[in-house]
C-alpha cells in the first residue's frame, strides 16, 4: 500500500501558518466556553427568580389559609397574629415581585442579549472556514498547472487559475484578520458588560433583605408577648399539651383512631425538635375542640364523595 502524504485537493504550500491557526483555535475555544457559561447563567437566573416568586406566592397562600381557619373566630389573639402574618407575607410578596422585576431588567435581559451575539460569531467562523476551503482548492489548482509542461494552453490555464485565486485569497485573509482582531476584544469586553448587571443584582438583593428585616422585625413585635419569659412559655405550652392529651371522643367508634392518625405527624415533629411528646389520649369527656374536629372530618368526607 502506497502512502499519500497529501489529501486530494489539498495544496502543498502552507496557506495558514500553524501559529496563526493555533491562535485562532484558542480564541474561538474561549468564546465557545463563554457562550456555554452565559447560556447556563441565563437559565439558572430564570430558575432562581421563578423559585423566588413561587416561594412568596406560597407564603401568601399559607397565611391566607391560616387567616381563614375557624380557630380565628374563637380566639381573638390568634386572629390578630394571623392578620399580622398575612399582612407581612403580602408585603414580602410585593417586595419580592419588585426585586424579580429589577433582576429581569438588569441581569436576565442583558444575558439574553449577550447570548444573541454568539450565533453571528459562529456564522462568521463558518464563512471563514468556507473561504479557507475555497482558498486551498484554488491554490491546489494553481500548483497543479505550475507542475505541468510550460505550453501555451497550460500557461493560459495557470493565469486563469491565479486570477481566480486572487479574490478568494484576499477574502479569506480579510475574514481571518477580522476574526483574529475581534474575538479577543469581544472576550475581554465581557467584564465591562456584566459588571453593572452583577452590581445591580447585589443591590436588588440588599434592598430586598433590608426590607425583609424590617417586615419580620415589625411582625415579631406584633405577635410576641414580651411579658412572657422562656420558662413561662414552656409552662404554657406544656399546659396546652396536657389539654390535648385529655381530648377523646367516645360516641363515634372510629373517631379516636382518626385523631391519633391526625396527631402522628405532630408527634414525629415534636421528637425531632425535642418537644414533649403527647401520650395516647385517654377516654374522657368530649370538649368543644373535639366537636370542631368531628365536624371538620365529616365535611372532608362529604367533599371526598364529590366527583
Amino acid at each position: 500500500m502506497s502512502w499519500i502524504p497529501f489529501k486530494i485537493g489539498q495544496p502543498k504550500k502552507q496557506i495558514v501558518s500553524k501559529t496563526v491557526e493555533r491562535d485562532f483555535e484558542r480564541e474561538y475555544d474561549k468564546l465557545q466556553k463563554l457562550e456555554d457559561q452565559t447560556k447556563k447563567l441565563h437559565k439558572d437566573m430564570k430558575k432562581s427568580t421563578e423559585a423566588d416568586l413561587a416561594m412568596s406566592k406560597a407564603a401568601v397562600k399559607i397565611s391566607a389559609d391560616l387567616l381563614s381557619n375557624p380557630l380565628c373566630e374563637q380566639d381573638q389573639a390568634f386572629l390578630d397574629s394571623m392578620t399580622a402574618l398575612d399582612t407581612a407575607m403580602r408585603r414580602m410578596d410585593s417586595f419580592n415581585q419588585e426585586k424579580v422585576n429589577q433582576i429581569q431588567k438588569t441581569v436576565i435581559d442583558p444575558l439574553k442579549k449577550y447570548s444573541s451575539v454568539f450565533p453571528s460569531l459562529n456564522m462568521a467562523v463558518k464563512r471563514r472556514e468556507q473561504a479557507l476551503q475555497d482558498y486551498k482548492r484554488l491554490q491546489s489548482k494553481v500548483e497543479k498547472y505550475e507542475e505541468k509542461e510550460k505550453t501555451g494552453p497550460n500557461m493560459v490555464k495557470l493565469h486563469q487559475a491565479k486570477e481566480e485565486l486572487r479574490p478568494i485569497k484576499e477574502d479569506f485573509e480579510a475574514k481571518n484578520k477580522q476574526l483574529l482582531e475581534e474575538m479577543p476584544k469581544f472576550y475581554n469586553s465581557r467584564i465591562d458588560y456584566f459588571q453593572p448587571s452583577f452590581e445591580a443584582l447585589i443591590r436588588a438583593q440588599v434592598v430586598y433583605f433590608t426590607e425583609m428585616h424590617k417586615i419580620f422585625g415589625e411582625l415579631t413585635e406584633q405577635i410576641d408577648q414580651g411579658s412572657l419569659t422562656d420558662e413561662k412559655r414552656e409552662r404554657e405550652n406544656e399546659a396546652k399539651l396536657n389539654e390535648l392529651r385529655a381530648l377523646s371522643i367516645r360516641p363515634v367508634s372510629n373517631f379516636p383512631n382518626l385523631i391519633l392518625k391526625a396527631i402522628t405527624p405532630a408527634r414525629s415533629s415534636a421528637l425531632r425538635f425535642g418537644s414533649p411528646v403527647p401520650e395516647r389520649p385517654q377516654p374522657q369527656r368530649c370538649t368543644a375542640h373535639c366537636v370542631y374536629l368531628e365536624r371538620r372530618l365529616r365535611a372532608q368526607s362529604v367533599l371526598r364523595r364529590w366527583p
